[in-house]
């Protein structure tokens, strides 16, 4: 309803525009043109002066409002997270400082220099001096940020610690899917070949190497506080994106080529409830890269906790392997019991025919 409140809203200024654009013709040709365009020319300029005046106002009362509903109000909520936000502000510090001292600018010099008849024009066609300083300024800081961006990006995607958590995700139309190492603290080999989701093996795991046999499943991705974790990251149909917003992380999952980011928690789900106020805070997992007609509803669910709280979790999962191999074994009797009563039964048609 409110979308069409604003379609009406933006309908009628335009509207109103339009009229008041014929209305100024009108009044132009029966005062004089000049009479016309020196009324118009002071009437615009004091128009750009209330448009700074109310865009920026607009501005501060946006930031007011909605600020605290965006990822920024909150800590991000890994080491890596913390630099890129560093390098967030310090964008947003330079950009917005030249963003509010250019439009401020460009307002009040169309009405302090507005059009009178004691004023002669001055033409500026060129400048050596002022096109290689707004050239080579701003070449000189997009290079630092390029240069600190790289240097993060190769960091983030570079060798994890020895010492940490290894996670499998991979990511299918809509779902994301984790694997866990056991005790070896190896995953298994994997063959896209061997997939088939109807007999237990949804991530295609070679279940004849040995260190597939105490990995663990699971829908959901635990992780420990104060831990490297390394991701690898996988795909099974098209392009998906693995999204960790609160973390500052994402990186592509792409089929046939593993991918691999590395990050440190910083705080436990029930930190971030008590840091955000939000009792139902969780961290997610989001698809940021459009892979289908199911791409909005592609969320995971990520708890971090400690390392006591990791390992209950854990002690509780029982290896897919396990879980295969005990899935097949009730099949054995019944089918032992489905042959003897197809036996019994057919036993009284055999002593028939010898007969």
């Amino acid at each position: 309803m409110s979308g069409y409140l604003i379609l009406a809203i933006l309908a009628l200024a335009f509207v109103v525009t339009f009229q008041i654009a014929k209305a100024s013709e009108y009044v132009s040709v029966l005062k004089g043109e000049e009479k016309s365009f020196k009324q118009n020319n002071r009437i615009n300029a004091a128009l750009f002066i209330a448009f700074l005046v109310l865009g920026l106002i607009g501005a501060y009362w946006c930031n007011e409002l909605y600020y605290k509903k965006t990822l920024l109000a909150m800590p991000a909520a890994s080491d890596h997270g913390k630099k890129i936000d560093d390098m967030l502000w310090l964008t947003f510090a330079v950009t917005g400082f030249v963003f509010f001292l250019t439009q401020i600018l460009l307002f009040w010099f169309t009405w302090k220099y507005q059009y009178t008849e004691k004023r002669k024009a001055f033409y500026l066609p060129h400048n050596n001096k002022l096109e290689l300083i707004w050239t080579v300024v701003p070449a000189i800081f997009l290079t630092i940020l390029v240069g600190f961006g790289l240097f993060y990006w190769f960091k983030i995607t570079g060798d994890a610690p020895k010492d940490a958590q290894l996670v499998e995700i991979t990511g299918k139309q809509f779902n994301w899917m984790m694997r866990y190492p056991g005790k070896d603290g190896v995953l298994g080999r994997k063959n896209y070949r061997l997939t088939d989701a109807s007999n237990g093996n949804a991530l295609g795991v070679d279940f004849e190497d040995a260190a597939s046999h105490d990995d663990i499943e699971a829908t959901e991705m635990h992780l420990v506080v104060g831990k490297p974790v390394k991701l690898i990251i996988n795909a099974q149909d098209v392009i998906h994106d693995v999204g960790l917003t609160h973390f500052r992380m994402k990186m592509d999952a792409v089929p046939g080529i593993p991918t691999t980011i590395w990050f440190t928690p910083l705080y436990t789900t029930t930190q971030m409830k008590e840091i955000t106020g939000n009792k139902e805070f969780v961290y997610e997992i989001s698809c940021d890269q459009m892979c289908g007609n199911g791409h909005y509803s592609m969320k995971g669910q990520i708890t971090v906790e400690t390392q006591a709280e990791y390992e209950k979790w854990l002690s509780d999962k029982k290896p897919q392997y396990v879980l295969n191999m005990e899935a097949k074994a009730p099949a054995a009797p019944e089918m032992k019991a489905a042959a003897d009563t197809v036996k019994a039964a057919m036993k009284p048609v055999a002593q028939v025919m010898n007969k």
